[in-house]
């Protein structure tokens, strides 16, 4: 990160860790499915997550949680959202870049560039996504305009409409809305909006996506986490496979 900056503030020419790698050793199926799965929602979870948002969730937490488990974009890459990003027309949500505030202050951050190439990507989202998008982008001009010049319009989707209005939500702010809403619904307090990406992994894996498609859709290259998600999913369902066909053959 340190390097990209440099390029781009014209304080060198060429990133010298560009062809850099670490040597990775190769895990065979058998290890990567003894890995430790990281904990996320089982859908009917997700469904009562998303419901206590929606009907006990302060301001922005329904949307916020929609799409970070609708699209599984890093709680960062939600964060540096702008409107320029939303393809209403073609329903995609354009990753091109991600925030960075360490110490939480609203008005010191950055916007910087996504990790890898890959994180550079359009995701194509739910109806009800877009739909959501919609009556905030009203809300939010309304706001706007209530404001005037006291709004700081940079663009963001999830601004900031107290102190410091227009600025962009930190993202310890998420953190403790999720782990609010957790508790109003009864679930599991130790998962994070990082959770939601491994939701949305498992998901689709059930849902019978390839692990190449959600690689893609999430924007990793190369991801353990992602792909023992992938495999515990996959291999839970080959065996409730295997167990209805014995029930066929019994029924016979």
């Amino acid at each position: 990160m340190i390097f990209r900056k440099a390029i781009e503030l014209e304080l060198i020419k060429k990133d010298p860790t560009e062809f850099a790698y670490l040597k990775k050793d190769k895990k065979t199926i058998e290890q990567s499915e003894e890995e430790e799965v990281p904990k996320y929602l089982e859908k009917e979870e997700l469904a009562l997550f998303l419901k206590t948002a929606k009907e006990r969730g302060l301001e922005l937490d329904y949307l916020i949680f929609l799409i970070l488990s609708y699209t599984g974009i890093r709680i960062g890459e939600l964060v540096a959202l702008k409107w320029k990003d939303i393809d209403f027309v073609n329903q995609t949500i354009s990753i091109t870049k991600t925030y960075y505030n360490p110490n939480n202050n609203t008005v010191k951050f950055l916007l910087v560039t996504p990790k890898t190439k890959k994180s550079r990507r359009k995701v194509v989202v739910d109806e009800d996504v877009i739909q959501a998008l919609k009556i905030h982008k009203e809300k939010q001009e309304k706001i706007i305009q209530q404001f005037g010049d006291d709004y700081n319009n940079q663009d963001f989707i999830f601004a900031k409409t107290e102190r410091q209005p227009g600025y962009p939500i930190v993202i310890k702010m998420v953190q403790l809305r999720m782990a609010r809403l957790l508790t109003l619904a009864n679930l599991n307090t130790e998962l994070t909006p990082h959770s939601l990406r491994h939701t949305h992994t498992s998901l689709l894996a059930e849902a019978g996506v390839a692990l190449e498609h959600i690689m893609d859709r999430i924007g990793h290259s190369d991801d353990q986490i992602t792909k023992n998600v992938y495999l515990h999913v996959t291999k839970e369902m080959k065996k409730e496979a295997s167990q209805k066909f014995s029930q066929l053959m019994r029924s016979l």
